[in-house]
């Protein structure tokens, strides 16, 4: 079941039309009457689910949008995660508060479970699931399934809304109109198709000939793409699709990011497997928290891990911190190692620093 919803939110990376049929699966999963999605660059683009359409409709043409508490709220977060109003608000601010007072209130709306990202490339990209006002708060173990589906939906979703959610008519304008280094491979991973601007990284990736294997001037790089690759017949929300390409420095400059083309999608990348897209990383302006545990595809667990490796505690420091076993805090090491490439504790903080994983951040503004 999982799996099969998967390989639908991946349809609609260039198929966006389906967002809406997505989003009323996941707010049947966790009892919710509908969703939305926003994005937001230079323009706002959106869509929703019938049943809360008319709503946000209203939302965004009314202004409510551009200045409401609850995107402010996970700005200000750097969790990768899904949010509940709980997570910020008392029962007392909820009811005195004039966007839910006076906009969710009065639609039988209030209750969501909503998650941001902010790329360096300036996309912000909202989902939230919508339930009645009278069902009360969205439950914790629905929040963890939309968790485990959160790194497919925004990975989704950050393609189809650089493409402004319109349907491309063929894959040499969906490669054009996404405006980021990308190649389409086939099953075997070698080279298809690419835009102009992949040629801006050819220092780092090599994808010249067609039919040949796509090569890295990273190894490691090379053998993540083989590793997530192999997964992408059968995509499961444990899978890390993300990976750092570091120059000979060991520093990341881009994170690769694996997109498997699913279902309809093969109707505009027709015999393809994957798109292959990546991420510059600015090393002038490091990366925000929220950004590099999303691109690395880091549960809030691993990312407690990082965390606290990069404050220099030891493993058992940590677990003791988070009261757990220690045999579950190295699991989740090697995991942060693995989604990471790094071989060794060392390695891992000095990517980490690197990255500036570990700094403190204050909310951005808009």
């Amino acid at each position: 079941m999982q799996e099969e919803l998967i390989d639908r939110i991946y349809e609609c990376s260039v198929v966006p039309e389906l967002w809406p049929d997505v989003l009323d699966e996941l707010a049947k999963l966790t009892d919710s009457i509908g969703g939305m999605l926003f994005s937001a660059r230079k323009a706002v683009n959106w869509t929703a689910t019938e049943s809360v359409f008319d709503a946000f409709d209203t939302y965004v043409k009314d202004g409510w949008f551009e200045k409401c508490p609850r995107r402010t709220c996970m700005m200000g977060k750097s969790e990768p995660t899904f949010f509940v109003e709980q997570d910020f608000f008392s029962e007392e601010e909820l009811a005195n508060n004039p966007f839910y007072r006076d906009f969710f209130h009065p639609r039988n709306l209030g209750w969501s479970a909503g998650t941001l990202l902010q790329m360096p490339t300036g996309d912000n990209i909202v989902f939230s699931i919508e339930r009645h006002l009278e069902q009360g708060p969205i439950e914790r173990n629905h929040v963890d399934r939309l968790n485990e589906l959160r790194p497919h939906l925004l990975r989704s979703a950050f393609v189809s809304t650089r493409l402004g959610l319109q349907r491309a008519q063929g894959a040499s304008e969906t490669l054009s109109k996404f405006g980021m280094p990308a190649l389409v491979l086939d099953a075997q991973g070698k080279f298809v198709e690419a835009n102009e601007r992949a040629q801006s990284i050819s220092d780092h990736v090599k994808f010249n000939d067609v039919g040949r294997h796509v090569s890295f001037s990273d190894r490691r790089a090379g053998a993540f793409l083989t590793s997530a690759l192999e997964t992408l017949d059968r995509v499961v929300s444990t899978d890390s699709l993300s990976f750092p390409i570091r120059n000979q420095d060991g520093n990341a400059i881009f994170v690769g990011h694996v997109m498997p083309i699913k279902l309809a999608a093969h109707d505009i990348f027709a015999n393809s497997y994957a798109l292959l897209f990546f991420t510059p990383l600015d090393q002038n302006r490091p990366p925000s928290t929220a950004l590099m545990r999303s691109l690395f595809d880091m549960t809030m667990a691993e990312t407690r891990i990082a965390k606290g490796l990069m404050k220099g505690q030891t493993l058992k420091e940590i677990a003791a911190d988070g009261s757990v076993s220690i045999a579950t805090v190295r699991s989740q090491f090697s995991s942060v190692l693995e989604k990471t490439g790094c071989s060794r504790q060392a390695e891992l903080v000095g990517l980490l620093a690197n990255i500036a994983l570990g700094q403190s951040e204050q909310p951005q503004k808009n």
